[in-house]
């Protein structure tokens, strides 16, 4: 074991995993009491990752699932020229680390946005228990059915979409997670740049910023640095629906 992770104390857990705001979106959604125990003996916690550092790196074993405790992380690849094209970006209650599962080693790098934290889950230790534990597995499951839809998304969204739609889209999806984890779905800091977001969103960092600015004309949006406030939630949803219908019409 490494100076960056610690095999946490069961009653310390206990707390940040049975009473954790997160749980019901991360692994021991489900789970009883027993079965929670079972899953602490094995997490592991990793010291606080300050921005820009690695959870893991492309082309490293990959012998663990995180889950993302605080802050927040943006995976990547590199092209042949070494530009980055930024995969998807994680928030609190979400697991990374799926990439290895194939082979066991990690085909993208995960580096943290802000000063962030994870649990670790060694892959042997979730086998294991996904044999013995029926929830556990279920769960399992219905994270990776969830990282298989989130791809989907991501291809109709960089193929199909429109440049405002894109954006959009993206607040709304925003919105949504932030709402899950039993935030304010109208107002939330941004963790990545706005170059960041052009990266991941097929687009131009000029575009990016003409939309910002085009939709606080609009009053659909209240910028502020990185403060983001959507201010007519339904005007967002409504240029998204209407962008599809009139592809529709097109087709």
């Amino acid at each position: 074991m490494n100076n960056h992770s610690k095999v946490i104390d069961i009653k310390t857990l206990k707390v940040s995993c049975t009473d954790c705001s997160l749980s019901e979106l991360c692994l021991p959604r489900g789970l009883n009491e027993g079965e929670l125990e079972k899953l602490d003996n094995r997490v592991l916690r990793k010291k606080p990752i300050q921005p820009g550092d690695q959870l893991f790196g492309n082309g490293l074993p990959g012998k663990s699932l995180y889950a993302v405790r605080s802050g927040a992380f943006k995976t990547y690849e590199l092209s042949t020229n070494g530009d980055e094209q930024i995969l998807g970006f994680h928030l609190p209650g979400e697991l990374i680390g799926f990439d290895a599962l194939a082979d066991n080693y990690h085909h993208c790098t995960a580096t943290a946005l802000v000063t962030s934290s994870a649990c670790e889950i060694p892959l042997e230790q979730i086998q294991s228990l996904c044999n013995q534990l029926p929830g556990l597995q279920h769960q399992m499951m219905r994270i990776i059915g969830k990282e298989v839809n989130v791809d989907h998304e991501m291809l109709v969204l960089l193929g199909k979409k429109s440049a405002e739609e894109r954006l959009a889209t993206f607040f709304l999806n925003l919105s949504r997670r932030y709402q899950d984890r039993k935030l304010s779905p109208y107002e939330f800091n941004l963790p990545m740049s706005r170059m960041e977001i052009a990266n991941y969103l097929g687009l131009t960092i000029e575009t990016v910023s003409r939309i910002f600015t085009r939709f606080q004309k609009q009053k659909l949006i209240d910028v502020n640095r990185r403060l983001v406030h959507l201010k007519n939630i339904d005007e967002l949803r409504s240029l998204v629906m209407e962008d599809e219908i009139n592809r529709s019409d097109v087709s």
